[in-house]
């Protein structure tokens, strides 16, 4: 099979490097304790120890802090995931490994349990009609999973990126309107084998192994 090409958003993860703020470490902590709507610019430079014109000279204003904080959460999450994928498992079990690790850190995110449902209003726009940084860190973990089985072998070559900016809007929209329990992971197990894994082109007697 021939190596495949596919078209992808530039990698935006963090993986494997350090990701420590001190601004961005400040502002999270703030968040989590009043909420983002209540922060003030004055009280993350306090807490970063810097002056508020410094903190201006670095970030133009707050809404600037709250997207590079949320991108810093989706990079640790991405990370997250990442670790939790054992490569040399059946790519089926790679898919519902990945499905799983998504769900619970979208379910265990405090930043975005407490403004989804303290002020919805602030969060919403940046999860919606200014979600495409946030998108595009999904899209290029998702398209590095998928070329990866393509060169094993495991997935027929085609371009993956409608097939994974659908699963990052999946994912969105999981974000957005999580269903009042978490699926059982043999609920998971199922959809993910009968309809995921066909989905993005993984055979169901493929077991693993490189071909």
């Amino acid at each position: 099979m021939a190596t495949p090409t596919a078209v992808r958003a530039e990698p935006r993860t963090t993986r494997g490097t350090d990701d420590s703020d001190p601004v961005l470490d400040a502002a999270l902590a703030a968040f989590l304790d009043f909420g983002i709507r209540r922060t003030s610019m004055g009280e993350i430079a306090r807490r970063a120890g810097i002056s508020p014109a410094t903190l201006y000279r670095r970030y133009a204003a707050k809404s600037d802090v709250v997207m590079a904080v949320g991108l810093r959460e989706a990079n640790r999450d991405i990370a997250a995931i990442d670790a939790r994928i054992d490569t040399s498992a059946p790519p089926a079990e790679q898919l519902t490994q990945m499905y799983l690790e998504v769900s619970r850190r979208l379910r265990g995110n405090r930043l975005l349990r407490r403004v989804l449902d303290t002020e919805p209003e602030t969060v919403l726009p940046r999860l919606t009609l200014e979600a495409a940084p946030l998108l595009d860190i999904g899209r290029s973990y998702l398209a590095d999973f998928l070329v990866r089985l393509q060169r094993e072998g495991h997935v027929p070559s085609y371009d993956v990126t409608p097939v994974v900016d659908w699963l990052a809007r999946h994912a969105q929209s999981e974000t957005l309107t999580p269903t009042p329990t978490a699926p059982s992971e043999d609920d998971v197990r199922d959809f993910v084998h009968h309809h995921l894994a066909p989905f993005v082109g993984i055979a169901p007697n493929d077991e693993g192994g490189t071909r």
